[in-house]
């Protein structure tokens, strides 16, 4: 085969491969270094998409380096099944949502074959399979016996479009993540995940992946834990001896208090409010769970009646009802000090509410009313009685302190994170395995009755709530305690559970006697390589860190933290924006294999972009790989009866030629262990060309350029897998390349015997000499005389000195 043909080559060597067991990672392999390389599973949607490709193709060229390295290499593939689309395409499509799900997972598998990626795919895990959520039951079952998981009512966040509680971090800008909708709130009984145990833990620990995971990630996580140092204070309600308690990262501005806030969701708000305020405050409340959280910006609020006594001064201050105030961050009533808050500043303005100034700097008008916003940076207390010129920061403590004495406050910490709510009301999920018992009350299943399967025969509408709760022969049980009749649960869980362990069943996929083989996951575990997208940042990253220690916490495994090293590919953009159906500007990796082949694909993903960067998607690009591609065939086809052998590096062309044999060689090994692929692939295009212009002549060189273009295929081999081999393969190697060893280099071979000297007459450089490494002064200025550039500046002028750098540079000051 003269021309390069990547559908022909492509499917061949894809088969050997597979043949072959190539990419089958080995247990407890003792001869070699073990390497987990993993990319984040996708969602079985029907396609694969550029942004799969980048990803994919990112983790496979680090997969197939570690191998050629000598490493045992686990690299598997697997689909993160469940969730709300394939329920949504059932309704659509009148389709079970296994039958849609398994499906989709059929042709993703051959669009990810097709692109030649090295998985192990003995190792596939779907999580939609009862053999992988039954032990995600086992352990809820176990978190639930060592109190780790409740039943709470709680106001959720609620899609009436999907009719489904959505987590905090499925809500963006007030709106469901899935289908746009606007989110209400809604009170309803929910399973909750003790995550906030784990708060400290989750901080505390990333100093064990701080070297390996991007920063931006682990700020965005420390964000969201949200860990601060306050104060509790008791506020009391006048008229009564009961207290509300505030929770403050600022009580040095507690003299500042104007007035208070509460949650319109707080649980006391309606027994607090007048009858007055009542009707007014109600019809707040049902806007509120209208609009949601605080999504929209316009701070709104509603007087209750009430007056709150301040503990430092002794002052009357109103009770508001405000829209801003989470229910879920402190205790649900914040202070408001609108002189030092910027929020609370806007909220004053709009009620006409006082303002007052506790903290001074100079140039800092004493009357707040011509202030145009709040004053938040640092300075010393005024208008704060026995406190005041006392720097703010100092003054925090020292007035909790004081407070303490009283019996008043408390200093404590607060979190941003909730515990996780993993309850859904949809059919497409893992059952939660709770029954409820007249006589026992809530009681988790059996393990030895694990799975509780999902029911084929279930009808969905959408029409609210789980459909589960439909299916009379899943709904009706027996108490796995005293035999009594008695009812399952109909939610099942958050999906984001069945990515939360994932990683670790790849070790043992198939093991049916527990959740996994420990040994298995003790040998392979730590996952070495992780990659994939920042938009995971606080929520599968998260919950899946979490999710290592409660098992490590429950004996199954070692690891404290699941993944070493981190790496967050860009997007790729098309036209401008991120490629999605709704902007119209998708390319089908489809389109672009039929056309090219997927080395190209691969080839082009790789080269446009550093890996952390977004990658701008151009068909001119693609075409240039292309090119290359059909260049290196050209190449090496030329070539391909040359024998490699031993040689004597004995003339110039030859140390020439083995200087950039070898330099290439540590260009590119150091690339590859940066992540550099960019600069990997140009470094290879350059080498191409200069065996284009190199052209051999003797038997040496002929030997010795064998041998370039056996490594330059070892080095594009993790890149464009198929054309590689298949060029390995023309050049009679009866081996395949995908099992050969990473090329070394020679250390002395790349110092170079000649350096290029600059000549430079007053500075300005005037002509560039190679000369022999090591060349004295008077050698340079001889050979720099001989030169007519440097002649034209310095004839029949005084030459009053020279400056000399070995190896680098003579600079001839003349006059």
């Amino acid at each position: 085969m003269e021309k390069y043909n990547p559908a022909e080559i492509e499917i061949k060597w894809q088969r050997i491969w597979e043949e072959k067991g190539v990419f089958k990672a080995k247990d407890f392999d003792d001869k070699r270094p073990k390497f987990y390389q993993l990319e984040m599973f996708p969602y079985p949607s029907g396609r694969i998409h550029m942004g799969h490709v980048r990803n994919y193709t990112i983790g496979d060229a680090i997969a197939r380096y570690k191998m050629a390295q000598g490493y045992n290499v686990l690299h598997p593939m697997g689909f993160d099944a469940f969730g709300l689309p394939a329920e949504n395409a059932a309704i659509n499509n009148n389709t079970h949502p296994a039958r849609w799900t398994y499906s989709n997972i059929d042709y993703m598998i051959k669009e990810l074959k097709r692109l030649g990626f090295s998985y192990d795919w003995d190792r596939l895990v779907i999580t939609c399979d009862p053999d992988y959520y039954k032990w995600e039951q086992k352990i809820f079952i176990e978190m639930f016996k060592k109190g780790m998981v409740y039943r709470a009512k709680s106001t959720v966040n609620y899609c009436p479009s999907c009719k489904t509680v959505l987590a905090n971090e499925q809500v963006e800008d007030g709106k469901c993540w899935r289908c746009g909708s606007e989110v209400i709130q809604k009170e309803m009984d929910e399973w909750f995940l003790k995550i906030t145990d784990y708060a400290d833990q989750l901080l505390d620990d990333m100093k064990l992946i701080e070297e390996g995971w991007p920063e931006r990630v682990l700020v965005q996580q420390r964000n969201w834990i949200g860990k601060s140092k306050g104060a509790f204070v008791k506020f009391k309600i006048k008229g009564s001896d009961d207290y509300l308690e505030v929770f403050t990262t600022r009580p040095d501005t507690l003299f500042g208090v104007t007035f208070v806030s509460i949650a319109p969701n707080h649980p006391r708000l309606m027994e607090l409010v007048d009858k007055e305020h009542k009707e007014e405050v109600e019809t707040f409340v049902k806007e509120f769970n209208k609009a949601g959280r605080d999504f929209s910006k316009e701070k709104e609020g509603v007087f209750t009646g009430v007056y709150l006594i301040n503990p430092v001064n002794g002052q009357e201050v109103p009770l508001y009802a405000a829209n801003f105030v989470l229910m879920e961050y402190g205790t649900g009533v914040v202070m408001a000090v609108p002189g030092h808050d910027q929020r609370d500043f806007e909220f004053a303005k709009k009620y006409n509410l006082p303002i007052k100034k506790v903290i001074h700097t100079d140039g800092l008008s004493d009357n707040p009313d011509e202030w145009e916003k709040a004053y938040t940076d640092p300075g010393v207390l005024v208008n704060s009685e026995q406190f005041n010129g006392m720097d703010n920061e100092k003054a925090k403590w020292e007035i909790v302190k004081w407070l303490e004495e009283k019996g008043l406050a408390r200093v404590g910490y607060q979190y941003r994170l909730r515990d996780w709510n993993v309850s859904r009301q949809r059919y497409w999920g893992a059952p939660i395995p709770v029954i409820y018992c007249p006589n026992c009350g809530i009681v988790p299943e059996k393990i030895e009755n694990l799975p509780v399967k999902l029911p084929e025969d279930v009808e969905i509408t959408g029409e609210g709530g789980s459909p589960l709760a439909k299916v009379d022969g899943f709904v009706n049980t027996k108490c796995p305690i005293c035999g009594a009749d008695a009812k399952r649960e109909t939610d099942t869980f958050d999906t984001f559970i069945e990515s939360s362990w994932y990683f670790l069943r790849y070790c043992s996929p198939n093991y049916d006697k527990d959740i996994f083989d420990k040994e298995k996951v003790k040998y392979w575990m730590d996952v070495d390589q992780y990659v994939g997208g920042i938009e995971h940042a606080v929520m599968h990253l998260l919950y899946a860190r979490y999710f290592t220690k409660v098992l490590r916490d429950l004996g199954y495994v070692d690891s404290t933290e699941p993944f070493k090293r981190l790496l967050t590919q860009g997007m790729v953009i098309k036209d401008g924006a991120k490629m999605s159906k709704s902007k119209g500007n998708v390319v089908d990796p489809d389109d672009i294999i039929n056309q090219y082949g997927a080395d190209t694909a691969r080839l082009f993903i790789l080269f446009a972009a550093p890996p952390e960067k977004d990658l701008e998607w151009s068909d001119e690009g693609v075409e240039g790989a292309y090119r290359f591609l059909n260049r290196l065939w050209r190449l090496v086809y030329t070539y391909k009866d040359l024998k490699s052998g031993d040689v004597d590096i004995n003339t110039d062309r030859l140390k020439d030629l083995n200087y950039h044999i070898n330099y290439t060689v540590k260009r590119v090994t150091d690339d590859f262990e940066a992540y550099h692929f960019n600069t990997t692939i140009a470094a290879c295009m350059e080498f191409v060309n200069y065996l284009y212009d190199f052209k051999p002549e003797t038997e040496d060189e002929k030997k010795l350029f064998a041998k370039a273009l056996e490594n330059l295929l070892k080095l594009l081999n993790p890149i464009v897998p198929h054309i590689a081999e298949e060029l390995w393969s023309l050049m009679g190697h009866g081996t395949l390349l995908a099992e050969e060893k990473w090329p070394t280099y020679d250390k002395k071979a790349i110092v170079k015997d000649t350096v290029v000297i600059a000549i430079t007459v007053n500075g300005k450089l005037r002509d560039t000499i190679e000369f022999p490494r090591g060349s004295s002064e008077d050698e340079v200025f001889a050979k720099a005389l001989e030169s007519s550039k440097v002649k034209r500046h310095v004839d029949g002028k005084e030459i009053v000195k020279k400056i000399f750098v070995k190896d680098k540079l003579l600079n001839i000051v003349v006059k």
